[in-house]
């Protein structure tokens, strides 16, 4: 259950789901693909719509539907001991998505992008073995550094967009200080770095 609901924590909710790994993995593919491709916006498209499928939209529809049926707390999965599941099947589907990639000949730093996002994945899987560590900060400091190392180092500017889901995952009481702390350099030391190496 949510802490007493304040104006401050309705806030936190809103930053929670606006600045979801779901949207990142929607938008930052967008964004890495519209430089990869040339700004062509055709294939541009195309790509967002395969990395959507197989890295947000699959994966969401088995976290909303495992929460539906009582399987753990929440789209987000609020318990720690109920996330190896849910992280394993959208491990699987990334694989998968990454496959299609691969077969279909992405753009070289979209397929970087997606062994970032994927071995990022891989990481929080292991922690969360034994810690909660905070997957949307993970993920929110992930897209900073990669979209940094694509349209140059003016965009650590979102580093505020950071900061905000951190703020965010704390004020809900998902996660402590720490673990957002944690993630929020977690993305970049690990996606970010895998990132610039493939690219």
């Amino acid at each position: 259950m949510y802490a007493m609901d304040t104006t401050g924590q309705r806030l936190a909710r809103v930053v929670t789901e606006v600045l979801s790994p779901a949207v990142v993995a929607v938008a930052l593919p967008l964004a890495v693909a519209w430089h990869a491709t040339g700004y062509d916006a055709l294939a541009t498209a195309g790509w967002g719509v395969v990395v959507a499928i197989f890295f947000c939209v699959l994966p969401m529809a088995f976290l909303v539907r495992g929460a539906r049926r009582g399987r753990w707390e929440g789209h987000w999965v609020r318990d720690r001991a109920h996330r190896t599941v849910p992280l394993l099947v959208c491990l699987a589907s990334a694989l998968a998505g990454m496959a299609v990639m691969l077969i279909g000949g992405a753009p070289r730093e979209l397929v970087a992008l997606a062994w970032a996002m994927i071995i990022t994945l891989a990481a929080c899987l292991v922690i969360t073995r034994w810690w909660k560590v905070s997957v949307h900060a993970t993920v929110a400091g992930g897209a900073v550094a990669m979209l940094a190392v694509v349209y140059g180092p003016w965009l650590l500017a979102l580093a505020l967009l950071v900061a905000l889901v951190c703020w965010a995952r704390v004020a809900i009481e998902d996660h402590t200080a720490a673990q957002v702390v944690v993630g929020a350099a977690l993305g970049p030391a690990v996606g970010g770095a895998v990132f610039l190496v493939l690219s």
